[in-house]
């Protein structure tokens, strides 16, 4: 093992506190490490993490008693990227979850240390604006923090599962101990060295919840008008009309026909922040990831529609939990007529007067909504060194 500073001396730098919750550290107490040998964070100044611009119109955060500091997302980020956390150090959150992607991934379902993933890997773009509270698409995770570690744990993913014949979590507890960065970052977030799983968790989803995007087109638009309802005065007509459509309500006859309005995008996908409703139920795909035959009517959440596309309209990755597709118009085609198909699940937004809604889209409206969801995305999510990886190879 390589020699570095040794913790006793950090352990006197830095005041002592036990409490997982708790990463808070005094800025005058940041110790001096030294670990340029493997990361490339600079430790007398650490990344801003905690201090980003929000727009005063986002008033969606479901952080609860977990608050971002510099420490613990600096942790959190070198977790992200470490492949150490797989049991055959192949694979790490980022390798399912890409900067370059917003934090999501281009493959239908992402490959783990034991075979392929049963569904997408869900894009983070903004994973702490959202009434949501819950993750994965089966919002089987309560918390983002519950969240992180389950794919840790999952024998496909990253292998330490404790079941056939896996490591267990206590087993990455003790290779993390023996890795020369981590009780020096720990104790720069926690105040020990010590290393467990609710402390990994809230350094984790720290890092996640920091990921944020609102240097959009829209963004500079909304910040020019009362609300969203008016035209933005920096769009063009078609992105002012998709605009109207994503908001404006539909209007159905008695056979669930749209007669006039819009196509109520934002029934679900609820704007400025553009997260999921909670009370969302599925939307009507029903499929399995990797060609397996059956039905899984469990979906109901959703990532956060913005940066869903780059500014240049190119996809960050397939859509939905099968990644079904790369392209937009393919889930607009999905949403214009949706079949039932003995979904039991299926939200009732989706088929107004019991059958499934028929929105009879033009192509000039599709084209439009489609122009809209691309002023959603900015440019800085992409590139911004503090998301990125932190590690010198």
């Amino acid at each position: 093992m390589k020699k570095l500073m040794p913790l006793l001396l950090i352990s006197l730098l830095l005041s002592c506190n036990n409490d997982d919750n708790d990463t808070s550290t005094q800025e005058n107490q940041t110790p001096s490490l030294d670990l340029s040998e493997f990361l490339t964070i600079n430790f007398d100044a650490l990344p801003d993490y905690n201090n980003q611009y929000i727009p005063a119109y986002i008033t969606k955060d479901n952080t609860t008693t977990n608050s971002i500091t510099n420490e613990g997302a600096t942790l959190g980020r070198v977790l992200f990227y470490d492949t150490n956390l797989s049991s055959n150090n192949t694979v790490a959150c980022a390798s399912c979850h890409k900067q370059e992607e917003a934090f999501g991934d281009t493959d239908a379902v992402s490959m783990g240390v034991n075979g392929t993933t049963g569904r997408h890997s869900m894009r983070l773009i903004n994973s702490r604006f959202a009434t949501e509270d819950k993750f994965f698409w089966d919002e089987r995770a309560t918390t983002l923090e519950e969240q992180t570690t389950m794919p840790i744990q999952d024998h496909i993913e990253m292998g330490f599962s404790g079941e056939d014949g896996d490591a267990s979590f206590d087993d990455l507890i003790t290779k993390l101990e023996n890795i020369e960065y981590y009780p020096q970052l720990f104790n720069l977030a926690f105040g020990s060295n010590q290393i467990t799983e609710s402390r990994m968790q809230n350094a984790i989803s720290q890092f996640v919840r920091s990921i944020q995007s609102f240097d959009s087109k829209y963004d500079e638009g909304r910040l020019q008008a009362n609300n969203d309802g008016q035209p933005f005065s920096n769009y063009t007509d078609e992105e002012n009309t998709g605009k109207n459509l994503f908001f404006s309500p539909p209007v159905f006859d008695n056979q669930g026909i749209r007669t006039s309005g819009g196509i109520g995008c934002a029934g679900c996908h609820q704007a400025p922040e553009f997260d999921i409703d909670p009370d969302s139920k599925n939307n009507g795909v029903i499929g399995l990831a990797n060609g397996a035959t059956g039905t899984d009517f469990t979906i109901t959440r959703s990532p956060s529609l913005r940066d869903v596309v780059k500014t240049d309209g190119t996809s960050n990755g397939p859509f939905m939990h099968i990644g079904v597709s790369n392209n937009l118009m393919t889930v607009l085609d999905h949403y214009d007529t949706i079949e039932v198909n003995g979904n039991t699940n299926l939200d009732p937004r989706l088929m107004p007067n019991g059958s499934g809604q028929q929105l009879n889209m033009t192509l000039a409206e599709k084209n439009a909504v489609i122009a809209f969801l691309a002023t959603l995305s900015g440019t800085n999510v992409y590139s911004d060194e503090r998301w990125s990886t932190p590690f010198i190879n």
